[in-house]
């Protein structure tokens, strides 16, 4: 029988969460809850349904050009983003949505599982007032399958964003 140390040490495993978030997260020294799941959680319908939350809980973490210039927009699961009133916002001639190469190349990741931070490079950021509606709110944790919580003042803290009303109103 081996009494040594190592012996008693619990055995970590590693994240679920995209090598390259996970590093965010230690940059941040933020400890998260990073839950994984079998089926992809790429749509906010799939992450609300596999959380069992709501889905205004979930982030949406899009990248749209004004001018040309990549943004992060992040709104919840249940709303849309308006064009218009984001144009309006940042004072853009221009808006339209990133293709799948311009969102890889701006953030590092595929369409479904962009996080909030964490990205390859810095762009601005956005996030819609409905966000903090809640206590919590999931986001993608890098890949299609991996979700995490977090207060939603503290994600528009550490993702670096501005807090707007880009929401589509409905009548």
């Amino acid at each position: 029988m081996n009494d040594s140390a190592s012996d008693t040490t619990p055995e970590t495993t590693p994240s679920p969460a995209h090598p390259r978030f996970a590093e965010a997260l230690a940059g941040l020294g933020l400890t998260v809850e990073v839950r994984a799941f079998p089926e992809a959680t790429r749509t906010a319908a799939e992450a609300a349904a596999a959380v069992g939350c709501e889905l205004s809980q979930i982030v949406k973490s899009l990248i749209f050009t004004a001018d040309q210039e990549p943004v992060l927009v992040l709104m919840d699961g249940a709303g849309r983003v308006d064009t218009e009133r984001l144009r309006a916002e940042l004072g853009a001639s221009t808006i339209g949505r990133a293709d799948a190469d311009l969102v890889r190349a701006t953030t590092g990741y595929a369409i479904g599982g962009v996080p909030p931070f964490g990205h390859r490079n810095r762009t601005r950021v956005l996030a819609d007032r409905g966000l903090l509606a809640h206590k919590a709110v999931w986001a993608a944790a890098g890949t299609p399958h991996t979700v995490f919580p977090l207060d939603p003042a503290a994600l528009v803290e550490y993702a670096g964003a501005r807090v707007v009303d880009v929401r589509e109103r409905t009548s």
